[in-house]
């Protein structure tokens, strides 16, 4: 791999890059590649009294300073979660402005065939704002009905060991299911075994350009 080149992972909420792309983003990141990470919310609202309305943010930070990514390549909004249809042209002119500021070379952005109503927008419109870019769309299969495994990224275990570290950086969101360690083991393994190797991470190709 070309280790000139740019990436840019967008997160419909904090969490989901780590998520569906978390030992593809180590993986670059020690390739030297320049990672950016854009998280559209915080979801302050979803955030369990125990815990300050602002400790996603916190932990969004930590997450990624664990993959590798430097703090002037996070950026961090706040849309409401699950309301990001009512603001989908202020996303669009987001994207556009980080399209002409970091011109990237590959996008990460979810799956467009997932079902959750802000990782909806955010694959839409980052197919509007990047028509020159390849993108890819990463996998989160509890909200994925159909995801067609058009390209595997492989890794190896240090990337999947460091994905898990980050996701450990998410105390507020523990309870979730899709962030034990097993599942995130099983489905790398699932991926690598696809492709006769180890561990891998796999893509939806939504728009692939050669250069």
């Amino acid at each position: 791999m070309d280790i000139s080149k740019s990436v840019l992972i967008l997160a419909p909420h904090t969490d989901d890059g780590e998520i569906g792309c978390g030992g593809t983003i180590a993986r670059f990141i020690e390739e030297g590649r320049k990672v950016y990470y854009a998280a559209f919310s915080t979801a302050r609202t979803s955030v369990r009294p125990e815990f300050p309305d602002n400790i996603l943010e916190i932990e969004v930070k930590e997450a990624t300073r664990v993959l590798g990514i430097l703090p002037e390549h996070l950026f961090i909004y706040d849309f409401p979660v699950r309301h990001f249809p009512e603001h989908r042209q202020e996303i669009l002119q987001i994207l556009v402005d980080l399209r002409r500021q970091l011109n990237p070379d590959l996008i990460l952005v979810p799956s467009p065939h997932d079902i959750h109503q802000d990782h909806q927008v955010i694959a839409a419109e980052g197919l509007r704002a990047f028509k020159r870019h390849t993108v890819l769309g990463y996998e989160e299969p509890w909200n994925n009905i159909v995801f067609e495994t058009r390209c595997f990224i492989p890794l190896k275990k240090h990337h999947v060991e460091r994905k898990i570290e980050a996701l450990h950086c998410y105390h507020s969101q523990a309870h979730r299911a899709y962030l034990d360690d097993e599942f995130v083991w099983s489905l790398a393994r699932t991926r690598g075994t696809q492709i006769e190797g180890r561990y891998a991470e796999a893509f939806e190709v939504l728009r692939w350009i050669m250069k």
